[in-house]
């Protein structure tokens, strides 16, 4: 199995950039994101490789870093998300801002992939979630105050100053945030509703 490859960029396509390794040219499919990022055609570059070898074909996926390789594996283990749409996952969000979506049950960032749908994204969120945290780009405490709020623990204060802003027209994802960075900035979450409305508010003005 090919795990990493390290060439020349030969050329590109739509989905695809072909690798010079000493003479060989090795097609590898890649997310919009990745082949974005890759060197000018003659220039060196090195890939994380995931191989699928099938009766008719073996094709190869390639990563910028190996962490984008094992998301792309992980996605897979999920009903419904095969190698192209986990393909179109990681061309959307990488690895960090997939697992803060995942993490903050932020299902309407995971439907932004094309191919995937409300049911495919409830899928990924509610079956990822205890892995998602520790690779996660998002203030823990505003991870663990999204789990608490959805497990209703959370402080009633704290629950009815999110739904406030939530009323307010801002998405749960930014209400609970901007809640959280109150909560962890003032070290208590006995403030009164109002004070974590007004704070929240400031938050979500800068």
């Amino acid at each position: 199995m090919i795990g990493k490859l390290r060439g020349i960029v030969d050329s590109t396509g739509e989905d695809w950039v072909l690798v010079d390794v000493g003479g060989v040219g090795y097609q590898v499919h890649c997310s919009p994101r990745t082949l974005q990022t890759l060197p000018a055609a003659g220039e060196a570059v090195t890939l994380s490789i995931e191989t699928y070898v099938r009766e008719d074909a073996i094709r190869l996926f390639g990563f910028g870093s190996d962490l984008e390789r094992e998301w792309f594996r992980l996605l897979q283990t999920v009903q419904g998300v095969g190698a192209r749409v986990a393909l179109a996952i990681l061309g959307v969000l990488p690895p960090g801002e997939l697992a803060s979506a995942i993490a903050l049950q932020d299902k309407a960032a995971l439907a932004r992939a094309p191919g995937v749908g409300k049911r495919v994204a409830e899928r990924i969120a509610t079956e990822l979630k205890d892995k998602a945290p520790a690779y996660a780009t998002a203030d823990p405490a505003h991870i663990q105050l999204h789990a608490e709020l959805a497990q209703a623990a959370a402080p009633q204060p704290v629950a009815d100053a999110v739904s406030a802003l939530v009323n307010l027209g801002y998405a749960q994802v930014q209400a609970s945030a901007a809640v959280a960075t109150v909560v962890r900035r003032g070290g208590d979450e006995d403030l009164a509703t109002a004070e974590l409305i007004r704070l929240g508010l400031k938050e979500l003005a800068q």
